[in-house]
């Protein structure tokens, strides 16, 4: 009689504990949201950290060199140098399609 009354008590703790590793607010579940928060974070941070570099190296560039100041002269402010001369190329607009009265004309004469 004891022995099953103890038993009973076990389970009964048994399950309370199980109750708050797997429902509770504090149990599985919120750990499992935490770590995947935490890897989200991680990897923004990495590609914060590979941005920084980045943006580091070209600061360094420009601190110490000419030809990075004047790239960048050239690609942002379209300057162009003393003894250089600036061509723009620009791509060829097509054709327009002729009026309806014209390509029936052009049609008419053809055959």
């Amino acid at each position: 009689m004891v022995l099953r009354i103890v038993a009973g008590l076990l389970l009964a703790l048994f399950l309370a504990l199980q109750y708050r590793i797997w429902v509770s607010p504090n149990g599985a579940r919120d750990l499992w949201r935490t770590e995947g928060a935490i890897e989200q974070q991680q990897e923004e941070n990495e590609r914060l950290a590979e941005r920084n570099r980045t943006l580091a190296a070209e600061v360094r560039d420009l601190k110490e060199g000419r030809a990075a100041v004047e790239e960048r002269a050239r690609t942002d402010l379209g300057m162009v140098g003393s003894n250089e001369t600036f061509f723009q190329v620009v791509p060829p607009q097509p054709a327009a399609a002729p009026p309806e009265e014209e390509r029936r004309t052009a049609e008419a004469t053809s055959q």
